[in-house]
């Protein structure tokens, strides 16, 4: 009975084997989500490899008009739709931070992307000729993906840069490296499908540190392209090229005395909790006016937010942030990783209180000096604190958003106050009367990319971000004046 046993089972691993083989698909793994076995579609073992690969892809991708670069997003927008529950649970699982029904969500918002529609050409024309200015592509692109959104950050990027007629090479965080590989396999898969064309995305096996300093440096790597955290941005510049960063967030909210108060908690609440704060967008501080801070404490729990008294907070904070130095003053605090993206009641416990199920957000009133407020703490607490005036609440802003010039955000019917405040914080995104996602599109007029690029300038990345301008000058010819 054993021996019968054992043969079956070899039989089934050969069976399993030749089907792998045949269909190049990955293999499940037996206790767990299924991820890719890797050596195909886009993965490599060596960055070698992965930028020789999509070298010559993009000779391809270059050479395809518009309409075909619009079907390869097309495959990459409908299969984050169709397996948004496959590929957000995986990400979800693998990088244990942030919300499971968050990250179905990102997938389905990679269609508020832009991508062919975005490229356009211009001209300009004299008594002396015509000039016309084109948009081309770089080549192939280095881009480095954070933990905090791997899939929804790479097919953005991915986007952005087939419709620019570029190809990519990926350097996943190790934390979401796997989710990272599986859907970028997919994606290669249809896109040889449907057009021929393979290894338009592609990755390295292993992620870590060397691998992005290798395509950080390869010769073949025409731009590169960093979402995340300082240190990763810094290792870039290192290369000598060309680098498009996305670079660190921390953005305040202003609720003036015109505000309509119940709206501003519902629009707070829905920016600041979205996938446990994780978003670099999100509400991370509220400086309301004194005159009417009981009124919007007030309009915050009937919006579903629980609020924790001060003590609560402290044990919070302690649990939330290390301290070096003397005593752990605020300007020495860091955020500890344990806390960061858990979900309401991983916080609640942490503070020693039990919030009501289906909370989404907590928040509590501190000072302008306290941990919170300073640091980027990406978790579904927010503080607040209580100014004399709306003057004092921007300039509380501009210290508390450290110059970063991210994201800001203020709630007031006084179009003179709002003016003021986007003019001094010079931020890349500022939202009036509004969730913090609505500059990106979801639920108001913005548009969508995982990359904005504050440090060096780009801001939310479009195709056209990921192009070399080229002018054609035709002299004496074709001119219209």
């Amino acid at each position: 009975m054993q021996i019968q046993e054992q043969l079956i089972a070899d039989i089934a691993k050969e069976v399993v084997a030749r089907l792998r083989v045949q269909l190049q698909q990955p293999v499940p793994a037996p206790n767990g989500p299924r991820f890719p076995d890797r050596g195909q579609d886009g993965v490599f073992a060596t960055v070698d490899e992965a930028v020789n690969a999509a070298y010559e892809a993009q000779k391809k991708v270059a050479e395809m008009d518009l309409e075909q670069r619009g079907r390869m997003i097309d495959i990459l927008c409908g299969i984050c739709n169709d397996r948004r529950e496959e590929l957000g649970r995986m990400e979800m699982e693998e990088t244990k931070v942030g919300r499971l029904d968050h990250k179905i969500l990102k997938l389905q918002n990679m269609r508020y992307v832009l991508g062919v529609e975005a490229m356009r050409s211009d001209a300009r024309s004299s008594s002396t000729g015509l000039c016309i200015i084109e948009r081309a592509p770089w080549g192939v692109i280095g881009m480095m993906l954070p933990v905090t959104h791997s899939v929804p950050t790479m097919v953005s990027n991915a986007i952005n840069i087939l419709a620019a007629g570029n190809t990519a090479v990926f350097g996943p965080h190790p934390s979401g490296a796997r989710v990272a590989q599986y859907a970028l396999q997919i994606f290669n898969r249809e896109i040889r499908r449907a057009l021929g064309v393979e290894n338009v995305l592609t990755t390295v096996r292993e992620a870590s540190i060397e691998a992005a300093e290798q395509i950080f440096n390869h010769p073949r790597i025409a731009l590169i392209c960093v979402t995340g955290g300082t240190a990763v941005a810094q290792a870039a510049t290192k290369s000598g090229k060309r680098v498009i960063a996305g670079g660190p967030g921390n953005p305040p909210v202003v609720v003036d005395e015109t505000a309509d108060l119940d709206r501003a908690a519902k629009c707070i609440i829905e920016g600041a909790a979205f996938d446990n704060n994780l978003l670099c967008i999100g509400e991370k501080e509220v400086f309301v006016v004194a005159s009417v801070a009981d009124a919007f404490i007030s309009a915050m729990r009937r919006a579903g937010a629980y609020q924790l008294d001060a003590a609560a907070i402290e044990r919070l904070t302690k649990a939330a942030f290390s301290f070096d130095g003397h005593g752990g003053g605020c300007a020495r605090a860091h955020v500890k990783k344990d806390l960061v993206g858990k979900d309401v009641a991983v916080l609640a416990a942490a503070a020693g209180v039990r919030a009501p199920e289906g909370t989404n957000l907590l928040f509590g009133e501190t000072d302008e000096a306290h941990p919170f407020v300073v640091e980027e703490q990406m978790m579904p607490f927010i503080p607040v604190v209580r100014v004399r005036d709306v003057d004092a609440a921007i300039a509380a802003s501009v210290k508390a958003e450290h110059g970063y010039r991210h994201t800001a955000i203020i709630h007031t019917q006084n179009v003179e106050t709002a003016t003021r405040m986007a003019r001094v914080m010079n931020t890349t995104l500022f939202i009036h009367n509004a969730a913090s996602p609505a500059s990106l599109g979801v639920g108001g007029p913005g548009y969508f990319s995982h990359t904005i690029a504050t440090p060096t300038g780009e801001g939310v990345t479009t195709p056209l971000t990921f192009t070399r301008e080229r002018q054609m000058v035709v002299g004496n010819a074709l001119r219209i004046i």
